[in-house]
């Protein structure tokens, strides 16, 4: 479980293709912190530590988890968001994320605002999804590439975040650009909403 507040971003050093499943292996300063097993969120999907080597560690994405996130897009030398899984004794500045990456959405608009940056994301709308709880609300939560963020002026299949200084120097939105694809995860609690509609439909 995390809280879409980003640590820090952590850069791949290498990647290693194994049937369908890549090892990825990257460098952050907590990787002395880290244990085999532990889960880290990686541009918002949940990965378990499966290796450590100095000041590097390792980790495997699935076939699934391939096909559902940016994660295969990766290359050495580029920028991941990281965040180890929150601590239940302290408050949750973000929201509840579950590290489970639902879709990928495109960039398809970046606006500056006086300070700040509106990026517009595009994501492609399936209707029986979208009442299992696969959509955004305004002023809702949502996790692009495991940072959490607030939604603004959401349609069927788009919708846009505001940027503030700190967040873009610190993740790597610094990096998005239009055409730029990212992970969604949408609000669990949303998706726990529809989900008990549609049982006392």
């Amino acid at each position: 479980m995390f809280s879409g507040i980003v640590e820090e971003m952590a850069t791949v050093v290498a990647l290693k293709r194994d049937g369908g499943n890549i090892d990825l292996t990257l460098t952050c300063s907590f990787t002395q912190e880290l244990k085999i097993d532990q889960s880290v969120s990686h541009n918002g999907v949940c990965l378990t530590v499966v290796s450590i080597d100095g000041d590097c560690y390792t980790v495997t994405a699935m076939r699934e988890t391939l096909d559902r996130s940016n994660l295969g897009m990766l290359a050495v030398g580029d920028k991941v968001n990281v965040e180890r899984s929150m601590l239940m004794n302290g408050r949750l500045d973000g929201h509840i994320v579950q590290g489970h990456v639902d879709c990928t959405a495109l960039c398809t608009a970046k606006k500056d605002a006086d300070g700040s940056t509106y990026f517009t994301f595009a994501y492609d709308y399936d209707k029986e999804m979208a009442r299992r709880g696969y959509f955004t609300v305004d002023k809702g939560s949502v996790t692009v590439n495991g940072v959490s963020l607030t939604v603004c002026n959401p349609t069927e299949d788009t919708f846009q975040v505001a940027i503030i200084p700190y967040t873009m120097e610190n993740t790597n939105f610094c990096q998005i650009e239009i055409g730029s694809t990212v992970n969604l995860e949408f609000d669990i609690l949303g998706k726990y909403i529809a989900r008990l509609h549609s049982l006392e439909a």
